[in-house]
């Protein structure tokens, strides 16, 4: 059994010289332009303290949008997309909404088909509050 872990042990330093002398690989990889595509605009689904719900259909644009019931949510959206699938849902809440009532909104969503759903948050400078 001794020999063994000599032998082991030889070669593990063996290993360990050689492996940063091997040079990794290169691999050209063929260039292609910028695809075409215009980049997504989601559709924004702003849920408020008082759980107002309001669709905006061009959320860069920041315009206000129609107040819809919070039931007809999934159904709203899907109307929203005009039929890509692709183009993703925003969901923006006030942080005084209760968790459960964006939870309900993200599953209304999903019941209704829509495959891209996101949470919209705002970043902190880097205080830490």
């Amino acid at each position: 059994m001794v020999p063994f872990i000599d032998v082991m042990l030889v070669l593990l330093i063996i290993f360990m010289v050689t492996a940063p002398l091997i040079t990794p690989s290169v691999i050209n990889l063929p260039s292609v332009d910028k695809a075409n595509k215009s980049p997504d605009k989601p559709i924004e689904i702003v849920i408020k303290s008082d759980d107002e719900v309001q669709l905006k259909k061009d959320a860069a644009t920041g315009s206000g949008g129609a107040s819809i019931p919070f039931t007809q949510i999934g159904a709203a959206a899907l109307a929203a997309q005009a039929g890509d699938n692709q183009r993703p849902v925003v969901i923006s809440a006030d942080k005084k909404v209760k968790y459960e009532t964006v939870v309900k909104a993200m599953n209304s969503l999903k019941q209704a088909g829509i495959e891209r759903v996101g949470l919209s948050v705002q970043t902190t400078g880097g205080s830490g509050k």
